[in-house]
């Protein structure tokens, strides 16, 4: 037997055995909800949906969502009974319910990284296809596409995560810096150069604890940790480049310096980047929600612009991280669940949602244009009002990550000892880190 086959037997058994000591089974599968809210409680003949998330703000754009179906169908109301679990007691319950046959909800968030699990043999998922095809020429195809198998549609995007440049305007107005200037990744390190040269702070930082970065460099090259046969490929080429330069940045040009806490989402990053001592990051464009709520003293400071290409013409962006939202197989009202999700995600005015709900960017490219995303809110007034000017500039320069049931042991190994020997310990050059991490990976998952 494989060891990840061994590892995922493993894991149900002692799943099964946590949730058999609670005294659950069928609908009490999935533990206690740490949040828990229901949306058309008070009205009579209501179908009964049941929502599994751990996020606890998707369950505000979800109670938002039904509120608006029951406006919009009074003939078919609905009443939402929206669950919060942790992240990976949801994941896990959600798993064995969909096994086992019982205990599932109507529908369910499932983060992308966890979503391979999910697809695994026969999909206890119902395809969404008669919703999407009608949609697929207005969205970003490469977000669909990561919750899809065979053809078929089953989980529905919640943002692209188009990943850009967060500059420090004032840093680098400091520096004698344009930002419309840097093109590349050599015209942002002469950058840093300068950035280093004439204040106080660095360019940027380098993660030693998230792979997020490194990941979304190497696929603006065509590269990735897993090709599309499924394949491990950590060692190739373009990878080894590409940890060699994050860590040509910190010790060859000292532009930048190793992340606070090891990862951007760290309270030692939030203080750090807030007293403006790194002028730039480079994340997601969900981010923009760290730097609201954590990072308050760099309100009308910051800006968002394209990630440098590696070279003229390249992606100056990628689409990284994600949650699909699914209709399990075990709902008993198959279709209105089905059209209920479409509703909440695929239309245009559920994709402008997304975007005043949640702050994510829309999958739906569409609606960027729409002025209903063009009102005033906190972003426009933390980032200025160009945010979708800059997404719409680089829409067709958003490629997609290859996630398979290894993707979870490639990033721990990447986070746990690759990024450490490499950049922290300086135990190993960025080749032989990754050869060693490729050997691992695949005797773990035999791929």
């Amino acid at each position: 037997m494989k060891k990840k086959s061994l590892l995922a037997l493993l894991l149900s058994l002692m799943t099964a055995l946590m949730v058999a000591c609670s005294g659950g089974g069928g609908e009490s599968a999935g533990g206690e909800a740490t949040e828990s809210e229901v949306t058309g409680g008070d009205i009579e003949d209501a179908t009964e949906l049941k929502f599994w998330t751990f996020v606890e703000l998707h369950m505000e754009f979800f109670k938002d969502a039904a509120n608006r179906w029951n406006e919009a169908n009074p003939d078919r109301p609905i009443k939402l009974v929206a669950e919060t679990f942790p992240y990976d007691q949801m994941h896990n319950n959600l798993l064995l319910a969909l096994q086992s046959g019982e205990g599932a909800p109507d529908i369910a968030d499932i983060e992308v990284g966890r979503f391979p699990n999910y697809l695994q043999g026969e999909p206890q998922l119902l395809p969404m296809n008669e919703y999407v095809e009608p949609e697929k020429a207005n969205f970003i195809e490469s977000r669909l596409n990561l919750y899809a198998k065979d053809g078929n549609y089953y989980g529905m995007p919640t943002h692209v995560g188009a990943t850009v440049m967060f500059y420090n305007k004032e840093i680098m107005d400091a520096a004698g810096v344009d930002i419309e200037t840097i093109k590349t990744w050599d015209d942002y390190v002469e950058a840093g150069k300068k950035v280093v040269d004439n204040t106080d702070a660095v360019m940027t930082t380098v993660q030693t604890g998230d792979m997020i970065n490194f990941q979304s460099m190497i696929a603006q090259q065509g590269s990735d940790f897993i090709d599309e046969e499924g394949n491990i490929t950590l060692d190739n080429e373009t990878n080894i480049k590409t940890l060699q330069f994050l860590s040509d940045m910190v010790d060859k040009h000292k532009i930048a310096e190793l992340t606070p806490g090891g990862e951007v989402h760290a309270e030692e990053f939030y203080a750090y980047m807030n007293e403006g001592k790194a002028a730039s990051i480079s994340m997601p464009l969900w981010y923009m929600g760290r730097f609201t709520d954590y990072m308050p003293d760099l309100k009308g400071k910051m800006v968002i612009r394209p990630m440098p290409a590696w070279e003229e013409g390249g992606n100056r962006s990628v689409g990284m991280g994600g949650t699909g939202t699914v209709v399990t197989n075990q709902t008993k009202h198959a279709e209105i669940a089905k059209e209920f999700l479409a509703f909440a995600k695929l239309s245009k005015e559920a994709n402008i949602q997304l975007w005043k709900v949640l702050g994510f960017d829309p999958p739906r490219w569409d609606v960027w244009e729409d002025p209903a995303v063009r009102e005033d809110n906190k972003f426009y007034q933390y980032f200025g009002n160009d945010i979708f000017d800059t997404l719409l500039e680089i829409k067709d320069e958003i490629p997609n990550i290859n996630v398979t049931e290894s993707y979870p042991d490639v990033i721990t190994e990447l986070n746990t000892n690759t990024f450490n020997n490499v950049l922290r310990q300086k135990s190993q050059s960025a080749e032989d880190a990754l050869k060693q991490a490729q050997e691992t990976v695949k005797a773990n998952t035999g791929k």
